[in-house]
């Protein structure tokens, strides 16, 4: 039996991806940076510093990450007026609102995410949200939704987890919960 429910956001509860990808290219091009689209989408959930650490070791490349994903996330704030929700999935959140504890658990920062829940008008449904910087160890660990089930006082294995990417729903399998790929619920092959 489901007792709480957890959400990734990007993706997920809000179509900010294609934003993200906006966001991502201008800085791929000012670092000099080959980051091609389908390696963005299935690093979903990986907090940006990962991805440039990641692809300045891999292209020899020394850059700063903490330094550029702040530049990254400067590129993404303009882009928040945008954000649309992903009605299918926020339409979940909204009926079980009251019903069963909830919790974001987004590999996004705090104040991004903050702001995203804000712009789709559905921050207050949440009891919890857990970011990239609550927690030491990333998607695809569960460590990020441990964290969530735990503030909302759920045992992992009564929570059901909300994902649009494999490592998110490997995180969330890692976990011990029911994983739903809202892909599917999208009606999405990616």
């Amino acid at each position: 039996m489901i007792k709480g429910l957890i959400f990734d956001c990007d993706g997920t509860l809000a179509d900010t991806m294609p934003l993200h990808w906006r966001a991502w290219q201008a800085i791929a091009a000012r670092h000099k940076l080959h980051f091609p689209q389908d390696r963005f989408y299935a690093l979903g959930g990986v907090p940006s510093r990962d991805i440039l650490k990641m692809l300045g070791k891999e292209q020899g490349i020394l850059l700063d990450p903490i330094a550029v994903a702040r530049e990254k996330e400067a590129e993404y704030l303009p882009l928040i007026a945008q954000v649309e929700p992903i009605n299918a999935v926020v339409g979940l959140a909204r009926e079980n609102y009251g019903k069963v504890p909830m919790a974001v658990a987004s590999g996004g920062t705090r104040e991004i995410i903050g702001q995203v829940l804000e712009r789709v008008g559905i921050r207050s449904l949440f009891n919890a949200i857990v970011t990239s910087e609550d927690i030491v160890n990333q998607k695809p660990a569960p460590d990020i939704f441990l964290e969530a089930a735990r503030r909302i006082g759920v045992p992992p294995r009564f929570c059901r987890a909300y994902e649009d990417t494999d490592l998110g729903l490997q995180a969330i399998r890692a976990a011990g919960m029911e994983a739903v790929d809202v892909r599917q619920l999208r009606g999405l092959n990616r």
